[in-house]
């Protein structure tokens, strides 16, 4: 694995995204299938780490953020940026390990590789054996990543291109900015991550669809997170495996997101495929809850009214709950011809997020999960030209959400299978008998 020294400075951060740009902008027109161009960025952006290579990852699996004919190639240049980043150096992870935890890494582990098996954005993750014998993964920090995240955090272009993806430029962006600053610099916090992945395995501690690993308590801290090892498949694996278990796999994937949210009132908003571990008896493991979102409990009614509306067939209660949810001013009904447009298209928008739901069984598809993005692209060019007060202010939360959606749809459609997600839905929310739907509008 490439080791590669970590450009911190907020100046040397920006101008590495400064000449990616250069070559990408000149890329899209001359480079025929965008190889090159998409090799380029996979150097830059795994060099970088920090938010730039979650932005080149996301880019590597979200269907709609580069051009359909370009896509192949990102995936595989970006892809390899996904599966593993430039590592740090061997003896600044153990030093990182050792002032952390208190003592040199051969007593705290029976067996320690220096060479780790995952690496990315913000840490890289080690084998490793416990004194009885426990097999453990342990994810320790890149050093220096705290100052790259600060200075990612004060390039302007950089969030707001990620802002827009999220949903739109113009609504609420200071709110938003400040929204993505905090959440990303709580992923900084390795003893925060430890306390919600404790959380998550408390919500599926039977393990029959959702396994999540224990944490290694007294070998973690505010930079090393220590968790026992899992083994299965991984993404790649599991695309290419038999279509019935990636059938089991979508349904299990759409369980933990609709139980997480709406009965849990909690959401991972990092749907990394390399953040889940697939099981030949049809179980998921999930991993890295460092992006983890709460979910106030009036907002968590609104998301449950917004489910059940649409899994009985009413569309009249599904926009009123899709009002409530953006915080409109309309409090009710479908989008009238008299309402801004921009509302309208936020309705619309809302209504098309729930097709896998209203047409079930539904085979999510690489063109369906691009055309949400691009619908999110052309509200954000609808914004520019939008009166403030027909905006719509982002609510809190949101974004991460968006981001959620955007990437599990693209996950699932690499599983490439049609499958009964409202069944699902109905099961976790104990709506078992089924109604017919009705989504002719």
């Amino acid at each position: 694995m490439a080791k590669k020294d970590l450009p911190s400075s907020r100046f040397g951060r920006a101008a590495r995204m400064a000449l990616l740009g250069a070559r990408t902008g000149a890329g899209w027109v001359f480079d025929g299938d965008g190889k090159k161009t998409a090799k380029a960025a996979a150097g830059v952006l795994g060099q970088m780490r920090g938010l730039a290579a979650k932005a080149g990852q996301m880019a590597s699996y979200v269907d709609g953020l580069v051009p359909a004919d370009k896509r192949e190639a990102f995936e595989i240049a970006l892809g390899a940026l996904r599966a593993a980043t430039p590592a740090s150096d061997p003896e600044a992870i153990r030093a990182v390990v050792e002032e952390d935890l208190g003592a040199p890494v051969g007593e705290l582990f029976a067996s320690w590789e220096p060479e780790p098996f995952a690496s990315a954005s913000i840490g890289q993750v080690h084998r490793a054996t416990l004194i009885d014998g426990t097999e453990v993964a342990v994810k320790v920090q890149h050093p220096g990543i705290d100052q790259a995240v600060e200075s990612d955090l004060k390039n302007a272009g950089l969030m707001a291109n990620m802002k827009a993806f999220a949903f739109g430029a113009k609504m609420g962006i200071k709110e938003g900015m400040d929204e993505m600053a905090e959440v990303f610099r709580q992923e900084l916090d390795y003893a925060l991550e430890a306390d919600r992945q404790e959380r998550f395995a408390d919500l599926y501690a039977d393990g029959t669809h959702i396994r999540i690993p224990a944490v290694v308590r007294d070998r973690s801290s505010k930079r090393v997170l220590t968790t026992v090892m899992v083994h299965g498949k991984t993404f790649e694996e599991a695309c290419e495996s038999d279509p019935a278990l990636r059938t089991t796999w979508a349904e299990v994937l759409w369980r933990f997101v609709i139980h997480s949210t709406i009965v849990g009132g909690v959401f991972n908003g990092d749907p990394h495929p390399g953040n889940f571990i697939f099981h030949d008896d049809g179980s998921v493991t999930a991993l890295d809850f460092g992006c983890v979102i709460e979910i106030p409990p009036e907002r968590r009614a609104i998301s449950r009214a917004l489910h059940t509306a649409a899994l009985t067939g009413d569309l009249p209660g599904f926009y009123t709950a899709s009002r409530q949810m953006m915080e409109m001013p309309e409090d009710e009904g479908p989008p009238r011809e008299d309402e801004p447009l921009f509302h309208q298209l936020v309705l619309k928008f809302c209504r098309r997020l729930f097709d896998p739901i209203w047409d079930s069984p539904y085979r999510v598809s690489h063109e369906w999960a691009a055309s949400l993005v691009d619908d999110c692209m052309t509200m954000a060019k609808k914004a520019i030209r939008t009166k403030a007060d027909e905006m719509i202010t982002m609510p809190e939360g949101m974004m991460f959400l968006n981001r959620l959606q955007f990437g599990f749809y693209s996950v699932l459609a690499r599983f490439d299978v049609p499958v009964d997600y409202a069944a699902v839905e109905r099961d976790v929310l104990g709506l078992n008998a089924p109604a017919p739907l009705d989504a002719t509008s």
